[in-house]
Formats: structure tokens, C-alpha cells, sequence
């Protein structure tokens, strides 16, 4: 009977000693070592900057192009409004949520709000307008070829401010850097390089005054829009992250909608860059 209790006994410590050993190497692996099975989750903020375009305007009794028009973004700055959910679409903000599906790539849904708001200046116009002599905007008729024209609120107001909406895929990949910088406790503190390539649609939700017709304000889908980002993932204690991103891209949109008339409409195509601040975290299920 000892000789049974005896081995029992033992049995119980060698167990349980096996036991420690193997919580001890898993506390020994750190938690960012791996990614694989993680999901991730961000929000932030943008500035943006347009390159010039050509935005053309067609219509039953018009059809002109704009050369070279400018634009700017409509920051907010820091403010409670990116955080408050009744006046979340008035910042330009950034959502993204994600999954790894290995250690170093990343697939990815998010939806970037820009705005866009086209510079009251003068510029060259090429096309025709020839509106019915009742309506204001008749006083703008006439054939333009390369001419001058100020483009007051009257002449066209034109704004992607609820606003320039790209709902993207992306393919992307983190990288540790961490040894760079002499860190030897990533999950406490950690430092990621990321790129990435994406592609989605552009639903803006254009506010639109043309040739003193009434406002226009509607989401449509009118394109497309093809991206490349780069930055830096700076994680904290294992699963909060600051990520600090460069992203510029193509945008064609060939059907924006600028009056209540569907058979009116303007398209243009130009670049953007964006310089992104967002914060999130990442999780294992």
C-alpha cells in the first residue's frame, strides 16, 4: 500500500512538474511574435492632397470641360467629432478592419473618407452652354475654346465633402523591426513596417450647384479607385497600436452625379495622397 501511495505521489509531482515547465516556455513565447489568426481593428484621421484634373460637365444643353481644376480637403483638426457618433462623417476619418492570414500578410476592408472641394478660381473652359434664355444660368451661354472663366458660386460649385468615399480591399505586409531599434520586449513595446495594395469604389456624396440650377447632394457610385500605402505600426503592450501611414492612389469617376436630371452628369479622373493617423488593436479569437 505505501509502495502505491508512493508512486502516486510521485506520478502527481512529475506531473505537475511537467506541467510548470511547459507554462513557463509558453510565457517565454512572446505574444507578437506570431501574428497568424489575428484580427485587427483602426480608426483615425487624414489630410489629403488632389492633383489638378480636367472635370467634365455634360447636360441635355451643355457640355464643357474644365482644365486643370484644383482642389483642396476640409480638415477638422483635432476634435471630438471623430469620436462622437452623430457628427462622425464631418472629420475625414479612416476605418479599416482586418485579418492576418500569416505571420507577415494581411487581408483587409476599409472605408477612407476624403473631401474634396473644388478652388473658386479662374480657369480655361473648352465646350458650349446653351440653356433655355428662362433659366439664370443662360447668362453663361455661349461656345468656349481654352477661354478664361472665374468660377464663382454662381458659374458651379463643386464638392465631394460627404464626402469623397473610397470602400476598398487590401492586401498587405507587416514586418518587425523592432531589432532595428534594439527592443528586446516587443510585447510591451513593438515597431512594424507596413505596405500595402488595395483596390475598391468611390460613392461619393457630391455637393453640386451648377450653372445656378439647384443643389445637388446624393451618394452614387461613380468609380473606381486603385491604392498604395506605406507606414509604421508602433504596438503597445501586445494589443494597442498607433499606425502612422503615407497612401496615395488613382481616382476615375465617370458618372458623378450633378443635378437631379439623371441625364446630367461629369467625370474626372486625378491622384491623391493622403497622410494618415489611426489608432486600433489586435486580438486572437
Amino acid at each position: 500500500m505505501k509502495l502505491f501511495i508512493f508512486k502516486n505521489l510521485l506520478g502527481a509531482i512529475i506531473f505537475l512538474f511537467t506541467l510548470n515547465i511547459i507554462a513557463q516556455d509558453a510565457e517565454a513565447v512572446k505574444y507578437t511574435t506570431s501574428n497568424k489568426g489575428k484580427f485587427f481593428i483602426s480608426w483615425g484621421g487624414n489630410r489629403e492632397s488632389f492633383s489638378k484634373s480636367d472635370i467634365h460637365f455634360k447636360g441635355e444643353d451643355y457640355d464643357f470641360i474644365i482644365k486643370d481644376a484644383d482642389a483642396k480637403d476640409k480638415p477638422k483638426g483635432w476634435h471630438i467629432d471623430y469620436i462622437n457618433p452623430t457628427r462622425i462623417t464631418i472629420p475625414q476619418t479612416n476605418f479599416k478592419v482586418g485579418y492576418f492570414i500569416n505571420d507577415h500578410y494581411t487581408v483587409s476592408l476599409g472605408a477612407d473618407h476624403m473631401k474634396y472641394v473644388m478652388t473658386h478660381n479662374t480657369k480655361a473652359v473648352s465646350g458650349y452652354i446653351n440653356l433655355p434664355s428662362t433659366e439664370p444660368g443662360a447668362i453663361y451661354n455661349g461656345t468656349y475654346n481654352n477661354d478664361d472663366v472665374l468660377l464663382s458660386d454662381d458659374f458651379l460649385q463643386f464638392e465631394h465633402t460627404n464626402g469623397l468615399n473610397y470602400v476598398y480591399a487590401e492586401f498587405a505586409r507587416f514586418d518587425d523591426i523592432s531589432s532595428i531599434f534594439n527592443l528586446p520586449n516587443t510585447d510591451k513595446f513593438q515597431i512594424n513596417l507596413t505596405e500595402g495594395v488595395g483596390g475598391g469604389i468611390l460613392y461619393p456624396k457630391t455637393n453640386t450647384t451648377l450653372l445656378d440650377k439647384d443643389r445637388y447632394d446624393e451618394f452614387h457610385l461613380a468609380g473606381y479607385c486603385v491604392s498604395i500605402n506605406a507606414g509604421l505600426n508602433l504596438t503597445f503592450f501586445k494589443h494597442f497600436f498607433m499606425q502612422l501611414d503615407l497612401k496615395g492612389g488613382y481616382i476615375n469617376m465617370p458618372d458623378i452625379r450633378t443635378t437631379s436630371n439623371t441625364a446630367e452628369s461629369a467625370s474626372q479622373h486625378f491622384l491623391y495622397l493622403q497622410r494618415i493617423i489611426a489608432f486600433g488593436g489586435i486580438f486572437k479569437i
